[in-house]
């Protein structure tokens, strides 16, 4: 009897562990040739068009980098980046949009359905991973509702 919800609790860590912001990060290390590697990356308010260019580790997520450099997005990444919510949606140039080494997953796509001003290029920043060719790229920051 205690045996199979057991299984099920292992099943649902298992689960939690592999969207973990943790996980995500290691695994992507695949992406990347040198995870000490700093790019630029400009962050775009559609708000009122400012912008902040700031440095970004190759390997971190998008939303690591935005709350690492202290940007001030209210509410920004309220799971902590589990993919709980849909605070962290940014809107992504075309290119690098198609240059991401991960497709949005379906987990991500529901949440994405949810958030406020979605495009074609829209991802949650807790599941991009910051590499190399994203060097220089304007990310945009949609008005959150």
């Amino acid at each position: 009897m205690l045996f199979r919800p057991l299984q099920r609790i292992s099943r649902l860590f298992a689960a939690h562990f592999m969207r973990s912001n943790y996980f995500q990060k290691h695994a992507a290390s695949q992406y990347s040739t040198d995870s000490s590697n700093v790019v630029q990356l400009t962050f775009e308010w559609l708000c009122n068009g400012a912008r902040k260019t700031v440095p970004a580790n190759v390997g971190d997520t998008l939303l690591e980098v935005i709350l690492d450099n202290e940007l001030d997005i209210d509410g920004f990444g309220a799971c902590g980046g589990e993919l709980a919510c849909s605070t962290c949606h940014l809107i992504l140039s075309d290119d690098i949009y198609n240059k991401l080494p991960n497709p949005p997953s379906e987990e991500e796509t529901d949440l994405l359905d949810i958030a406020p001003v979605i495009t074609d290029t829209s991802r949650l920043g807790c599941q991009v991973i910051v590499s190399d060719e994203m060097d220089g790229a304007v990310i945009k920051i949609p008005e959150f509702l």
